[in-house]
């Protein structure tokens, strides 16, 4: 359990209260918690997950790998079983469903945990975690592809900065038709507090957009849904937040 507070005489009172309600011991200073480690400096709180991705490169045999430079191919082009039958693409043979799904499931799983600090991952996973019901051997090259990124940068991470302000702002994009069977777009959003990177996310429309100017508009609408909610948490626990929230989108049409 973590406690945690501006105040430390609170804390203190805190920790005492439960001390008298429970057996518990104290850690003191937060620096491992759930797989994540927490790094102080000058510059902030440092939050990576370093250990588990050592754990994970080791756990698939990628130890001896060769680094890769980005966690996803740009020009490949990932489809499933029910697609191919849709074209009647003929399967090459190199290219056969996995007879033990459930390792392709299991490294997409702890690549998913590992969305909570490097999202750098997040498209590439988002977009592997949706053959879950099928893999073949071409996603279970692209998630290894992911996991040798990940041993190019194994403590990359997200700084919580000492240096924040009151000023939220939000980015969001869309990836246009990006799905070949269903043609649903992907939305793509990150939210920082100051310089502090607090929300992030990664996924498929619900709707097919007939534009790109459609589907960014829906990108901004989930941004701000999400901006909504980070708001009313913020005002919950007390913290004062600059207004009017900066939305940033590269699409004029949209705006």
């Amino acid at each position: 359990m973590l406690i945690t507070g501006s105040i430390l005489k609170l804390i203190e009172e805190t920790k005492k209260a439960l001390q008298k309600a429970f057996k518990m011991k104290d850690l003191g200073e937060l620096k491992y918690f759930l797989g994540i480690e927490f790094t102080r400096s000058t510059e902030g709180i440092l939050m990576h997950q370093r250990k588990y991705t050592l754990e994970l490169i080791a756990e698939v045999g990628m130890s001896a790998a060769k680094p890769a430079s980005t966690p996803m191919d740009a020009n490949i082009k990932l489809t499933s079983k029910q697609y191919d039958e849709h074209v009647n693409k003929n399967q090459e043979e190199s290219d056969d469903p996995l007879t033990d799904q459930s390792t392709y499931q299991r490294l997409i799983g702890k690549l998913l945990y590992l969305n909570m600090t490097r999202q750098d991952i997040s498209f590439s996973t988002q977009t592997l975690s949706q053959f879950l019901n099928q893999p073949k051997k071409s996603h279970m090259d692209a998630a290894l592809r992911i996991v040798r990124y990940l041993k190019r940068q194994p403590v990359h991470g997200i700084l919580l900065s000492s240096h924040s302000n009151n000023q939220v702002s939000a980015y969001c994009d869309a990836d246009w038709a990006a799905f070949p069977l269903t043609r649903k777009s992907v939305t793509g959003y990150m939210i920082k507090i100051g310089e502090s990177l607090i929300s992030w996310k990664a996924k498929k429309q619900s709707t097919v957009s007939r534009s790109s100017a459609e589907s960014e508009y829906r990108s901004m609408a989930s941004t701000v849904s999400e901006l909504v909610w980070l708001l009313g948490l913020l005002k919950e626990v007390g913290a004062e937040v600059e207004m009017p929230v900066q939305v940033y989108s590269d699409s004029k049409a949209a705006i």
